[in-house]
Order: C-alpha cells, then sequence, then structure tokens
C-alpha cells in the first residue's frame, strides 16, 4: 500500500511537529511539506490539519531513543531550532530513515536527509557557542537585560549556560529574531513569547559602566597588531550591532533619569506567561 502525499498545517510547536509524524504513519502519509499560521505555504497537495496531542508526542519522542539512539533523538531535538529551510521535512526524512536503519543513521552522511540536518544543527550549536561570549547584560530596574539577534533558535542552549553563571540573578534574554525572551529568576528560567517585549532605557550608571567597558576595550587594544581580517573571522560582522563596546560612546548630555515601573512591570507579565513547548 503506496503512501498518501499530503501538506500538513500544524501550529508550530515541537509537540506539534511530533503529533504530525504520528499522524503520518497512522494513515500512511508523507508529507510534501508542511505549514504554520507564520508560515503560510500554498501547496498542490491536499491540506491536513494536524491537531498537537502531547501524548502523542511524547510517544514519537520516546519511540527515537527507543529505536534509533538518544543521539539520534537529540538531533531531532535540536533540528527543530535550526534555521534549515524545509527543516520538518529534513526531520520527518530523517526519522524515516532512523525507523528503518537504527543507529547507524546519524552516520549516513550520503543522504542528503541527515547531511543536511547534522549541518545545520552544528551551525546552530556553534551560534550557541558564540553568544555565550556575544551576550553583553545591562542593569535596568534591577534586572540583566540583554538581546541578540541570532539566526537560529539559540535560547534552549543559552538557558543552563546563563542559569549556572548566574544562579542568584534575575536576567533576561531577548531573541529580537524569533521574538521570544529567556527568564531566569529563583534559580529556573524558561522560553515565552514576546512580541511586544521593550527594554527600558539604561540609567545614568548603566551609561557610566557602559563608557567604562568602551574605554577598557579600546585601551587594551595594540594598534600594531590589529587585524580585521582576524578579527571578523573570531568576532563576525553580524554580532557587532548589539555588543556594547563596538557602539557609539553615548553623549552625557541631555540624557535624563526614569522611573522603570512599566519596565518592570513587563518583565514580570512576561515571567508569568506560558512557556513555548519548546
Amino acid at each position: 500500500m503506496s503512501w498518501t502525499q499530503v501538506s500538513y498545517c500544524y501550529d508550530g510547536s515541537f509537540a506539534g511537529f511530533l503529533s504530525c509524524v504520528f499522524d503520518s504513519y497512522a494513515n500512511r502519509e508523507a508529507p510534501a511539506s508542511f505549514s504554520t499560521p507564520e508560515e503560510p505555504q500554498i501547496s498542490l497537495w491536499p491540506e491536513r490539519q494536524a491537531a498537537t496531542h502531547l501524548e502523542r508526542a511524547q510517544r514519537v519522542y520516546r519511540s527515537v531513543a527507543a529505536r534509533i539512539s538518544p543521539q539520534a533523538q537529540v538531533l531531532v531535538r535540536r533540528g527543530f531550532l535550526t534555521c534549515l529551510p524545509e527543516r520538518e521535512l529534513y526531520l520527518w526524512n530523517f526519522l524515516r530513515l532512523g525507523y528503518r536503519q537504527g543507529a547507524r543513521v546519524t552516520q549516513d552522511l550520503t543522504s542528503d536527509w541527515v547531511h543536511g540536518l547534522t549541518k545545520a544543527v552544528y551551525q546552530l550549536e556553534h551560534e550557541a557557542h558564540m553568544y555565550k561570549g556575544f551576550v553583553r547584560f545591562s542593569d535596568q530596574a534591577g534586572f540583566l537585560v540583554a538581546q541578540i539577534a541570532p539566526k537560529n533558535r539559540v535560547l534552549p542552549l543559552l538557558g543552563p549556560h546563563f542559569s549556572a553563571r548566574f544562579p542568584q540573578e534575575t536576567f533576561v534574554i531577548y531573541d529580537q529574531s524569533h521574538l521570544e525572551a529567556l527568564i531566569h529568576q529563583s534559580g529556573a528560567w524558561t522560553i515565552t513569547g514576546a512580541e511586544d517585549f521593550q527594554p527600558g532605557d539604561p540609567t545614568q550608571e548603566e551609561l557610566s559602566y557602559r563608557r567604562l567597558w568602551k574605554r577598557f576595550y579600546d585601551t587594551i587594544a595594540i594598534e600594531g597588531r590589529i587585524n580585521p581580517t582576524l578579527r571578523r573571522s573570531h568576532m563576525p560582522k553580524r554580532y557587532w550591532g548589539l555588543l556594547t563596546e563596538l557602539q557609539p560612546e553615548p553623549d552625557p548630555q541631555g540624557l535624563t533619569s526614569r522611573t522603570y515601573m512599566a519596565y518592570s512591570s513587563n518583565v514580570c507579565r512576561l515571567s508569568a506567561t506560558k512557556p513555548n513547548s519548546v
């Protein structure tokens, strides 16, 4: 019996994708494409609305470790966080191969599906590693706030690192690209949607620290050993926009202090929001 090709429409969550995998095997349907409310697609294939079922998603997730390998389970979980075009198709085809081949599928780089997924996960992990050194926090109303603009959804990989590094702090890392925020407080962290997140303006004290940090950065540079090419290799230019030391030094004239009650309320509201499923 041949598999029917369909176009799955799901809610965009990891659990929703795994529910699609469950439905595809239950109904013998081969996904030709995937679409979400945020990224609708026009398809010539029959469209099928796939509901999210947490129990079914958990069954699929457990089966990846049991029938393929724990390494494959990590690859699937992180593959969903990548910016790989048509990542769901790569993940579905990887799983289909894995259920046939078992653990050796993760080494089968002759498959375009496996190679593409493995490469995308490597880029995700590399970007997360870079952000461990390129996140710059500012003190705003008693909270540490940082902004990043990654290609991939790196917040789940940054959460354990910064939570262990600043266990007693309350901090927010806002992902401008995916409109998500990682919020840490009371020793625990979560990730939630933050479409309307607006950081507060820095205080005079914060601006003073920024000027000190920028001057320190400029002072320790050795003019005779400046190598722009090497610098871009270790610190790609796409990270520069949010690095404190590479911003113009703020003009102290005309700056006024302000209260941050609205900002504090914004952070508290975000921390009370139900986290995403990924």
